[in-house]
């Protein structure tokens, strides 16, 4: 009965401990705080975007990974490209901008 329990003891100790390694963040993972903010730096930016009558923020794709801000999509000009990319980066919160916009 005693091996029994020490048994049991062992196994939920090791699913406790698999757990919680299986949940630390990685270097190609998010943990859920890191993801919260990135998802706030992405909704202003993307307000910022709609806020400058000059560019077509539907036609921009925003990603944020740690703080790095990644825009995608097409645009009719250099101008608006670089109008895109200083509106992400006036933002609090980016702290890199990768500007992949395609100018058709």
């Amino acid at each position: 009965m005693i091996t029994l329990l020490r048994t049991f003891k062992m196994l939920c100790l090791g699913a406790a401990l698999a757990g919680l390694v299986g949940c630390a963040s990685t270097e190609t993972r998010e943990t859920t705080g890191q993801y919260v903010d990135d998802s706030v730096v992405t909704a202003k930016v993307k307000a910022a975007l709609y806020d400058d009558t000059g560019l077509k923020a539907q036609d921009i794709k925003v990603n944020t990974y740690r703080g790095i801000v990644q825009l995608s999509g097409f645009v009719d000009s250099r101008d608006t490209r670089s109008r895109a990319e200083d509106a992400a980066s006036r933002v609090e919160g980016v702290s890199e901008v990768k500007n992949n916009l395609i100018v058709k």
